[in-house]
Parts: structure tokens; C-alpha cells; sequence
């Protein structure tokens, strides 16, 4: 008597529903996944250069706190050279202390994919991509940009502490007293 009451509950929720009673097993169109796309060039392929010298980090780092101070932004500052290695680093006093490793890794990130971090950061908060989390070394939050030389990445610079768009408000300053 239960399992009769059971097919007759599910029979009246189909007719209700509007749902043709065929139409539940059906499969649904399989979606477009636009992964598939190939694209004619090599994304972000920009040529490794010679690791940025001391000098310039420093420059950089110094341009990205002035920046940093107009605003009464306390942040970690990091330089990475070509291949990822910490050149110089700045913390600012009052600056957050998981940041220093924060502002490390987004620089590390940058140089080594050869792109901006907020590129991670829209795959998945824009693009709904979390895929992107499975790379090792990635981190999906602004505030790293590569520094390039002459057509030629030679280092990057992170900053963290502040938001995502202060961090990268300070990097930015950092790249334009590069050019």
C-alpha cells in the first residue's frame, strides 16, 4: 500500500510541476566549455630575461611605499628576480604580519606564470575557473605584476597587507618607476 502511495505522490508531483513525464530522463545539451577554445598565440609569452639587479628592486620597492604612504597603507613589499628568488623586501612599519609572505608569493607568482596575479584572481571570482587553484604556486588575489625590461621579464613585484586593489594600486607605482 506505501510504495502505491509513493508512485502516486511522484506521478501528481510531475503532472503539477508542468515537467512532461517523458522529459525527466532526457539528458540535458551538453554546454560549450570555452577551455576548449585554442587560441592562435602563446598567451603571456613573454622571454625570461636577466635577473633585476638589487638596485632596481630597491627603486621599485621605494616607488610602490611612496605610494603606499600617500595613502596610510601599511604593506609588504617584494621583489622577486626572473626566476622567482626574493631580491629585496620591505616591511612597512604596522604592517600586517602574514603579509610578508603573502606579498612574497604574489611576486613569485607573477614572474613565474608571466602574468598579473589578478588574472587568478578573475578566473575564479569572474570566470568561475577554481580550476586555477590547482597549479602549484598560484594565488588568486591582485597585487603582483611582472617587472619587464627590454621586451623580457626580469623579476616581479607583490605587495600585500592592504586590499587586493590597494596592493595593487602600490605594485602598479612600483612597475611605472621601472619604465
Amino acid at each position: 500500500m506505501k510504495i502505491k502511495s509513493v508512485a502516486l505522490t511522484l506521478t501528481l508531483a510531475v503532472a503539477l510541476s508542468g515537467i512532461a513525464p517523458g522529459s525527466i530522463a532526457q539528458q540535458a545539451s551538453p554546454q560549450v566549455n570555452p577551455l576548449d577554445n585554442i587560441p592562435e598565440k602563446m598567451p603571456f609569452d613573454v622571454p625570461y630575461g636577466a635577473p633585476i639587479s638589487l638596485d632596481r628592486a630597491t627603486a621599485v620597492i621605494n616607488a610602490a611605499v611612496a605610494e603606499a604612504k600617500k595613502h596610510n597603507w601599511k604593506l609588504n613589499v617584494a621583489v622577486v628576480d626572473s626566476g622567482g628568488n626574493l631580491v629585496a623586501f620591505q616591511r612597512m612599519d604596522g604592517a600586517q604580519l602574514a603579509s610578508i609572505q603573502i606579498s612574497e608569493h604574489k611576486a613569485r607568482a607573477s614572474a613565474t606564470f608571466r602574468r598579473e596575479t589578478r588574472f587568478f584572481e578573475s578566473a575564479v571570482q569572474i570566470n568561475n575557473n577554481p580550476y586555477v587553484m590547482t597549479l602549484d604556486g598560484v594565488i588568486a588575489s591582485r597585487g603582483g605584476i611582472p617587472l619587464v625590461s627590454d621586451g623580457k621579464l626580469v623579476g616581479a613585484i607583490g605587495c600585500s597587507g592592504g586590499s587586493g586593489s590597494q596592493d595593487e594600486v602600490a605594485c602598479k607605482a612600483g612597475v611605472d618607476s621601472f619604465k
